[in-house]
């Protein structure tokens, strides 16, 4: 299947077309840049407006064969010059703003996020270093416009994680990799038989990158008892029971093995959800006063529950992370029915682990 580009690799390559038009005084027809893993994909320039002290560019999102509710909107980028410090950043019209605790970024802040920042702020540097000017980070204000962007919020998750007036600007890698259950599950069942061919007694099943390469900094394992894992935890459980092997490490996000802790076997946002009572009752066992439970039970995010158990005196966050490491290996020996070691690490979005069963 075809892939795509992100929301951020879209704003920043926009962002780099209207910082070099400001400079230079002309668009060029193309703009290209380079992602994070080192792909320099080029877009074509759709909206070009310079005028006194700004200029803005819109290139038309392309998602590949991947579902997304952003394909074939406008991401704009318009760059003009901005206080002492730095890029700057601003929501404009169908990009949402952070009204809730428990995302990446704080209230108020537009919904930008810090990967598509880095991007942007990469991309711009990239420009002011190819002209000839300093290497330093420019000073400037980049208000990301997304038009349809506010009808389209209405069919993602971002109202209920208190990002309102629009959509998110996102994505880690710039790439958009087409999202297909049958197909993942099927590469996680060959991902499982290689390494069983190749006699591999440990496997590492993660599910995302961030997670697959802090834990595996630790176990030193070949890349083919790597799995990637990604949402489907039954896939790979249900598969592993039949075709045993001797020890299995279960790598993620505080998120997703809170949900496998409560018995769901797909972890994706838009399946399967976290119960806030089940695991307010958690923080509570842990010791968290009244008060911290009571705003667990409304909270937005699992990452908002493990802010106030970090904020509770004693920082119960630890203990809170290892109860849900716990009851997640505990619904993973239940669904492997025997035959296999199963340990359970728990992270936090920096890759640092912060619970831990086995």
């Amino acid at each position: 299947m075809r892939k795509g580009w992100t929301t951020g690799a879209c704003a920043a390559a926009a962002a780099a077309a209207a910082y070099r038009a400001l400079q230079t005084g002309s668009f060029e027809q193309t703009v290209t840049i380079r992602l994070p893993r080192g792909e320099t994909p080029t877009f074509a320039l759709k909206t070009q407006d310079l005028g006194d002290g700004f200029a803005r560019v819109g290139i038309v999102k392309d998602a590949g064969d991947d579902p997304d509710v952003t394909h074939g909107l406008e991401i704009i980028a318009e760059v003009r010059p901005g206080p002492p410090g730095g890029v700057s950043f601003a929501a404009g019209e169908g990009v949402g703003t952070v009204t809730l605790m428990g995302l990446p970024l704080p209230p108020g802040e537009p919904a930008i996020n810090p990967g598509p920042r880095a991007q942007i702020t990469a991309a711009l540097q990239t420009v002011e270093q190819e002209l000839g000017e300093n290497v330093e980070i420019p000073d400037v204000k980049v208000t990301i416009s997304i038009p349809g962007g506010l009808e389209a919020s209405q069919k993602t998750m971002n109202a209920r994680l208190g990002i309102i007036g629009g959509l998110s600007v996102l994505g880690t890698t710039g790439i958009v990799v087409p999202f297909s259950c049958s197909s993942w599950i099927h590469s996680i069942q060959r991902g499982v038989d290689v390494a069983r061919a190749q006699g591999f007694k440990h496997v590492l099943a993660a599910t995302g990158r961030t997670s697959e390469q802090a834990a595996n900094s630790e176990l030193s394992l070949p890349d083919e008892a790597l799995i990637d894992m990604g949402d489907f935890a039954g896939g790979l459980l249900k598969y592993v029971r039949s075709h045993p092997i001797e020890r299995l490490t279960i790598a993620g996000g505080f998120a997703k093995l809170t949900k496998l802790a409560q018995g769901s076997m797909d972890l994706h946002s838009a399946r399967s959800s976290v119960d806030f009572e089940r695991l307010s009752e958690l923080l509570a066992h842990v010791g968290a006063d009244e008060t911290p439970v009571q705003a667990a039970r409304d909270a937005n995010t699992a990452l908002r529950v493990l802010e106030l158990a970090s904020d509770a005196p004693g920082d119960q966050a630890e203990a809170l992370a290892n109860l849900v490491a716990r009851q997640a290996r505990e619904v993973a020996l239940a669904t492997l029915a025997g035959g296999t070691e199963v340990q359970v690490w728990v992270y936090d979005r920096g890759g640092k682990r912060i619970g831990e069963a086995s």
